[in-house]
């Protein structure tokens, strides 16, 4: 009996972890493109590898330099212009999107405002590829679900040498 609950509990597992392998490349295939200007800072990280810690411009439109004083998970809307960058419009509350609008999901921890991920890594060696990185490129689901798939560059070219 033990033997059977403990293959059905791993075929359980495996099952949702498939399904949101399956929903996150869904998100790649068919999410809205959507670019967040960016306000880096360039640490490396010993035990980690290279990476470029992300900030973005919006986070301070969104909520000011007091940043992280919500203490719930939540979502804002934005515009999203010809070229594919958002900026601010106001916090979601449920109403209707206008033409132009999308949804982008943030998440509070300790203390601060997070979209998708804060951090891009790349191969040792290559930091200068991504030097001139202005925008981060996400996938966005109809629910502001974001995904991060590329660094973005001042004239719109994807930067680095990452293929998606």
């Amino acid at each position: 009996m033990r033997k059977a609950i403990a293959v059905l509990a791993g075929i359980v597992l495996l099952a949702a972890i498939n399904w949101n392998i399956y929903g996150r490349e869904q998100l790649l295939a068919t999410g809205r493109v959507v670019l967040l200007e960016l306000a880096p800072v360039d640490p490396r990280s010993l035990m980690q590898g290279d990476y470029m810690a992300l900030r973005y411009r919006i986070e301070n439109e969104a909520f000011g330099r007091g940043r992280g004083k919500e203490s719930a998970d939540g979502r804002i809307v934005v515009r999203v212009g010809d070229r594919g960058v958002a900026s601010f419009v106001r916090r979601d509350a449920g109403e209707p999107l206008a033409a132009g609008e999308a949804l982008l999901r943030f998440r509070v921890r300790e203390r601060r405002v997070k979209f998708a991920t804060n951090a891009y890594f790349f191969q040792e060696g290559t930091a200068g590829q991504y030097a001139r990185a202005r925008y981060g490129e996400f996938r966005v689901a109809p629910d502001g679900e974001m995904l991060l798939t590329h660094l973005v560059g001042e004239s719109f070219e994807r930067l680095g040498s990452r293929q998606r």
